[in-house]
């Protein structure tokens, strides 16, 4: 039998249970909550580890707990701050989501956004020489990061397979993100002082890794998190694919400071339908030039009076970054409502 659909009172009702349980663990101080019944006193956490049916919680101790989910509660992700109470059977039940800073998304197959980590102050963009390097590719991830609120740092990974040409063709591609604003990091897992400048990004933030399969995600939280069980596979050896390795989202700590969060890996990311306006603001160069062309409803393709075209022909805006524009605008406005 399928869930049955909430109506508008029923939600309003759950969510203002939810609004009640927050308030309560704020003003607690340590004192036992006489409404939680059998369980004990509510009490913040946060979601380190999601399975599904069940999440574990950690504590302000650093205690972690498996918890399972209050009936008709929003699916938490790893990274919600959220209420739970704990059980006779050393186990747990989350009863609130706070409120979240930053959420990141992706399309599923259906169409519906699906919820990945939340609270991140930073995406890590993995690229790497294998799979072949495609800037349509980190683009796409640049974007996604730009309209979740995100920052995104690129990072390229196993440069050790690259020589000097294939590095200094490399370093020319992505000179374009660096002049943009981006922090640009070269990485490797098989050289000393690899990682350096990596860690050094980690450091007092939550990051998630981001990328296409395949890039080194996995071996570089391997890398960074040597005692933690993860899991590394090699790319596919007739496709040159990555294959997935990582079967549930968790949340790292890292032995240097900062949190790292590995999640599932998608094969092709793929943006959500937006109207061009909205993907126009995941490319920060538009900004200081969107709203000055003359038409309001201008595509900047060739209209006249494009402020767009004009900030290229000056050089404020590199060629590769408009074509890339209007490429992920082919595929992802086709479904969004028209202006």
């Amino acid at each position: 039998m399928g869930k049955q659909k909430l109506n508008r009172r029923q939600a309003w009702r759950i969510r203002k249970v939810q609004d009640e349980r927050l308030e309560r663990a704020k003003r607690r101080e340590g004192k036992i909550d006489t409404e939680a019944g059998p369980l004990g006193q509510e009490q913040h956490g946060r979601i380190v580890a999601n399975y599904g049916a069940s999440v574990d919680v950690e504590d302000p101790t650093g205690e972690v707990r498996r918890c399972h989910l209050r009936q008709n509660l929003a699916m938490p992700v790893v990274g919600d701050r959220v209420v739970w109470q704990s059980s006779d059977n050393n186990s747990g039940v989350v009863v609130a989501v706070e409120e979240r800073d930053t959420l990141l998304a992706r399309p599923d197959f259906s169409g519906d956004m699906k919820a990945l980590a939340a609270n991140i102050d930073q995406i890590l963009v993995v690229a790497a020489p294998e799979p072949p390097f495609s800037t349509e590719s980190l683009d796409q991830f640049l974007v996604a990061a730009e309209i979740s609120g995100i920052t995104p740092v690129v990072v390229f990974n196993k440069v050790d397979l690259l020589d000097r040409e294939g590095r200094a063709e490399v370093e020319a591609q992505l000179s374009i993100y660096r002049d943009i604003g981006y922090r640009v990091i070269f990485a490797t897992t098989r050289a000393d002082h690899g990682l350096d400048d990596l860690l050094t990004a980690l450091k007092d933030k939550t990051s998630i890794f981001a990328g296409q399969s395949g890039v080194g995600k996995s071996s570089l939280a391997k890398s960074l998190l040597p005692d933690e069980a993860i899991t590394v596979g090699d790319l596919a050896e007739l496709t040159g694919l990555g294959r997935h390795t990582t079967s549930s989202a968790r949340l790292y700590h890292l032995p240097s400071g900062g949190d790292v969060i590995d999640s599932p890996g998608v094969r092709e990311f793929r943006l959500w339908p937006m109207s061009e306006p909205e993907l126009a603001e995941g490319f920060p160069e538009f900004h200081p030039f969107l709203g000055g062309c003359r038409f309001r409803d201008c595509r900047h393709r060739s209209e006249p009076g494009c402020a767009i075209l004009a900030a290229v022909e000056a050089g404020k805006i590199k060629p590769q970054r408009l074509t890339s524009f209007r490429r992920i605008a082919a595929n992802v406005a086709e479904k969004a409502p028209s202006y």
